[in-house]
């Protein structure tokens, strides 16, 4: 009696393991929503192309702003999302969570430059000891993106107050900021066309996006372009205000390395896509290479907050 039903065990176990084994992967589909930084328009748009190449039931619904923006539409609009990558690791930090996020994984870096055309106006004067007083003069128009919505914008007026200290210039940043206000746009990406189309001859953007659209740049020194980790103390001697999460509060950023951040939602509609997502995103071989194509190479693994509650998956692409 014991022997057959040892026999019967075995049997359903041998039958269980044979299912299990045929058993097909989990195949996800539905709409995955991600908002995103405008300078990561180019490598998330071949990222999702090649995620959906091993998953194409998924719709990857995407959506390009300032990364304060992107924010906003989640703490303001309350819209659905489901992942938020941001060009500033701080705007998730400070801005989601606690509240509507629980974690922030740094990723990828980039450098502010001067991007230009090859009839801008002394495109071919312009050089590392001049760039400020070409901008400043009256034939010449340049653009910069709108602090309160996107990082880049901030970035440059905290570039320009880290140049006034570099070329010991006094009141430089001020004069700059205070001339061409009227090309002053909501997100960096806004000021390509304006620059393509020939209406302004330089612009303030990442390094990234030159390459992206094979523009011309200027590199600016370590000391203003906000790339070097190791030059963080002197970034952070340089401040500035920008609008806060309430109407008529304000709020103040301080300079610092530029590295981008990205999370899930903590109400994400789509979890076990945004998961696997994100995973590829932060891969080498996958997401990282075509990143790092683009002009935005890999810092992979950075220190993060909340480091117990990322998702087992992707708790390899960080470190406490």
């Amino acid at each position: 009696m014991l022997r057959k039903l040892l026999l019967s065990l075995l049997a359903v176990m041998l039958i269980s393991g044979i299912s299990f084994a045929q058993q097909k992967p989990v195949i996800l589909s539905g709409e995955l929503i991600i908002f995103h930084a405008g300078s990561l328009s180019v490598p998330m748009k071949e990222i999702a192309a090649a995620f959906n190449k091993i998953h194409p039931n998924v719709k990857i619904l995407m959506e390009s702003a300032g990364s304060v923006a992107s924010a906003r539409k989640i703490t303001d609009l309350d819209r659905p999302c489901d992942i938020m990558a941001s060009a500033d690791y701080a705007v998730i930090d400070n801005m989601l969570i606690p509240k509507y996020a629980d974690w922030n994984i740094r990723f990828v870096n980039n450098e502010l430059s001067i991007v230009y055309h090859e009839k801008s106006r002394y495109s071919k004067d312009i050089n590392g000891k001049n760039w400020f007083d070409i901008l400043m003069k009256q034939d010449v128009a340049y653009g910069r993106a709108d602090p309160n919505s996107d990082p880049c914008g901030y970035r440059t007026v905290l570039s320009l107050q880290l140049a006034e200290k570099y070329y010991k210039k006094a009141g430089l940043a001020k004069r700059i900021m205070d001339k061409d206000i009227n090309f002053m746009r909501p997100k960096e990406v806004d000021l390509v066309a304006l620059l393509e189309t020939g209406s302004l001859d330089y612009i303030f953007i990442y390094r990234s996006i030159a390459i992206q659209h094979k523009l011309n740049y200027l590199a600016l020194p370590d000391e203003v372009n906000l790339k070097n980790p190791a030059m963080a103390a002197l970034y952070a001697s340089v401040s500035t205000e920008i609008n806060g999460k309430e109407p008529g509060k304000k709020e103040v950023v301080k300079g610092e390395p530029m590295i981008y951040g990205v999370t899930i939602l903590r109400n994400a509609p789509n979890r076990e896509a945004a998961i696997a997502f994100t995973r590829f995103l932060l891969t080498k071989g996958r997401g990282m290479d075509i990143m790092e194509k683009n002009g935005q190479p890999s810092v992979i693994p950075m220190t993060t907050v909340n480091w117990d509650k990322l998702p087992d998956e992707l708790k390899k692409f960080a470190v406490k």
